[in-house]
């Protein structure tokens, strides 16, 4: 998912995306660990997702902070 998708959801759903991303990390690490995993880039890509989940929920906050002040 590339950021402009990200930019059109709410803080809500971007928790529920950051959430989901965790367990699909998680769950890729201990695919990893026991060596049942075949696709290592998917790692690197949960991990960039979720810093692109961050990233847009930072800034959607800053945004807020803004206009009220």
């Amino acid at each position: 998912m590339n950021a402009n998708e990200l930019r059109d959801k709410t803080p809500d759903q971007l928790r529920e995306e950051l959430v989901n991303l965790k367990k699909e990390s998680f769950n890729l690490r201990f695919q990893q660990a026991t060596g049942q995993l075949e696709n290592t880039a998917g790692i690197r890509n949960a991990r960039r997702s979720a810093a692109r989940v961050k990233t847009i929920l930072n800034q959607k906050a800053a945004d807020a902070a803004k206009s009220e002040a």
